[in-house]
């Protein structure tokens, strides 16, 4: 009895230390096979053909794995965060960006979007949290922006409500919506899904082509959290080959217009800049009117509008683009304080008051002195 029970529990041992073993062999080798961003022999699984996109559904372009309405990009799909991004309703927004093996962008200044290579493809997903009655998350539209032949062009999907595929459409569409914000606040808005040539009327350039906004290195330079830690994107994109070497290291950043921390005016440029300039800039859709609202140029008082008498508004009440020390005299407080189509600003991409930037808008403005003759 006693060598039967020392041998069953010699035998148990020896079974616990096995499975430790396999344990370990088998966390190890899931380890090793997960697909890591500097290995240059594992190929993405991005599905894209030049000669056949847009596709009908954005599953076919198979830029995620797993449930697509998680976002968990596959391998090559890179997610990347602007220091200041569009308002767009309060809607959250998942960036992502692809390109084919072996070719990169180049750098273009600090103020320019890369010089991007053909098959660049720009993802961006249109989301809220909270939206009731359910409280779920739901994304809205997945836009691409992809380069091909030398030219950007618009692939638009929108989203079924079993949140399961996204179908292209071009064509523009409403969405009613009521969600709790951030603080907990019910919201609601009819989201406006833009046509293709909604889209067009900020993504152009001179020729009136297509164009990203949003990738700059002054809006890129800050650190994102990947898998392996916390990283400056623009290193993560030069170390995975998405932009070649050559950008310099002290980048002109823009100013993160909500870090309290820094001056309002540097926060209202920056606000300006991602939410403004696209318009508000030589040879585009505003170019006709005095302010130039980019980063680079905003540092300018009469640029900026300050004092600035603005032409043929209807209102006589407001008497400068920006009055010191005067909201109720000031158009660009105006502009941004109203949801009436014909004055607000930006003329697209909002329907609904963007609260926190109008306060900003007019803490800098009250700040502001001596007043304006």
């Amino acid at each position: 009895m006693g060598k039967q029970h020392l041998s069953n529990r010699k035998w148990q041992a020896l079974t616990a230390i096995a499975l430790i073993w396999l344990g370990l062999f088998a966390c190890t080798k899931d380890k090793a096979t997960e697909p890591q961003p500097e290995d240059p022999h594992v190929h993405s699984p991005v599905i894209f053909d030049p000669a056949l996109v847009p596709y009908d559904s954005l599953s076919t372009y198979n830029l995620f794995e797993g449930v697509m309405a998680d976002q968990n990009p596959v391998y090559g799909v890179l997610p990347y965060e602007l220091i200041n991004p569009l308002f767009t309703d309060y809607a959250h927004k998942y960036r992502f960006i692809w390109m084919p093996d072996s070719v990169s962008a180049h750098y273009n200044g600090d103020e320019n979007i890369f010089d991007f290579p053909d098959g660049t493809v720009l993802i961006k997903s249109f989301y809220y949290d909270h939206v009731q009655p359910n409280d779920e998350t739901r994304i809205l539209e997945t836009r691409l922006l992809y380069r091909t032949n030398g030219i950007w062009h618009f692939a638009n999907y929108v989203w079924n409500t079993d949140q399961t595929e996204a179908t292209m459409d071009l064509n523009g569409s409403y969405v009613d919506l009521e969600w709790l914000d951030d603080n907990n606040q019910q919201r609601s808005a009819i989201y406006r899904i833009p046509s293709d040539a909604e889209c067009l009327t900020c993504h152009k350039d001179e020729n009136t082509s297509p164009i990203p906004i949003g990738p700059k290195p002054q809006n890129l330079n800050k650190d994102l959290f990947y898998t392996e830690g916390a990283k400056n994107q623009l290193q993560k994109w030069e170390e995975f080959g998405y932009i070649s070497g050559g950008y310099p290291s002290n980048i002109e950043t823009v100013a993160d217009w909500g870090n309290t921390s820094l001056s309002l005016e540097d926060r209202v440029r920056g606000y300006l800049d991602i939410n403004c300039a696209h318009c508000h800039s030589d040879d585009r859709h505003c170019s006709y009117r005095v302010p130039r609202f980019a980063w680079g140029e905003s540092n300018d008082t009469t640029l900026l509008g300050i004092c600035v008498i603005p032409d043929e508004f209807p209102l006589p009440q407001y008497t400068h683009i920006v009055s010191r020390g005067n909201i109720a005299r000031s158009v660009m407080h105006y502009r941004l304080n109203t949801t009436d189509e014909t004055v607000r600003m930006p003329l697209l991409g909002r329907t609904i008051i963007h609260d926190e930037a109008v306060q900003l808008i007019e803490q800098w403005i009250t700040t502001l002195d001596p007043p304006c003759n």
